[in-house]
Parts: C-alpha cells; structure tokens; sequence
C-alpha cells in the first residue's frame, strides 16, 4: 500500500520563461521538448519564476545536446553550493531526436534556440526549436501582416456593434 506523504503532486504545465523576440527574429521550423540535468538551486530558482532565454542557444556535441547561456539567476538562500548563472547545461532527448537535430542542423543558417522553460508535471523542461534567421523585409512584411489583421478585427468588431 502506497503511503501518503502528504506533499501535493504537480501536475499540468506552469511557464516560467519565454522567448517571444525569437519568433519575431526567427523562423521557426521544428520544435521539441527537452529535459534538463540542473543542480538543486537552480530548481529552486526556477521554482520562484527566475530565468531568461533572451541570449540562450543550442548545441550538438559529441552527440549531446547542450543549452548554452541561459540565465538561471542564483538561488538567494543558497549557499556556497550556489549554481553559476550562465552554465553549460546537458538537454535530455532521445537518441532519434538527437539524430534528426543533428541532420536538419548541419545546413549552413539552422541553429537551435530556446522558446520556452516551464514546469510540466513537477519536472523542468525546455522547448527548442530549429530556427532560421529572418531578413529585415521578412520582418517588416511579419509588422505589416499584424496592423493589417488588427485593423480588419476593429473593422469586423465595429460592423458587430452597429448591428
């Protein structure tokens, strides 16, 4: 018989970071989910909602994917045990999808970057994705599609409300 420890299981999906600037500079072609291996304050940090993506990337070495200068804060009870910010840290994929990174990856102009942090059911996870750099006219069409779709929802919601 199980025992109750008392502690309330996580379940669902809690975001703790995003990356919104990478879909505007990027176009993203693939995405997946990766674990992470993290020290315990980073965890904790994580846990009180600190982190940023906006300088982080992905890599592939020695068939391992790394996550490179993502800033996990450091815990402020922690002590001399206290993580570094920025540290190199290993991604858990399986080993198939590891494969088609390498593969779509080694095109000249593909890199990985991350999209989101997150908890989902109790445990740390990352989204990457596969992303290939804009141009400035890819931009300016991407501004010009979003005016142009909000002005048809205030022309639609007015129309709506003349009714």
């Amino acid at each position: 018989m199980a025992r109750d420890t008392g502690r309330k299981k996580d379940t669902g999906q809690r975001l703790i970071a995003q990356n919104k600037r990478a879909r505007y500079d990027y176009h993203i072609d693939d995405t997946w989910e990766a674990g992470m291996v993290l020290m315990g304050t980073e965890v904790k940090a994580l846990r009180a909602g600190r982190a940023s993506l906006v300088d982080g990337y992905a890599h592939v070495m020695d068939g391992e994917v790394w996550l490179e200068n993502v800033h996990i804060p450091e815990y402020t009870q922690g002590t001399w045990t206290n993580h570094a910010p920025r540290r190199r840290r290993k991604l858990l994929l399986h080993r198939r999808e590891i494969q088609k990174i390498i593969a779509k990856s080694a095109e000249p102009g593909w890199t990985l970057i991350p999209l989101a942090l997150y908890f989902k059911d109790g445990k740390a996870k990352v989204e990457i994705g596969l992303a290939r750099g804009k141009k400035a006219y890819d931009k300016r069409q991407a501004i010009a599609k979003r005016e142009a779709d909000r002005e048809m929802q205030k022309a639609a919601a007015a129309r709506f409300r003349r009714r």
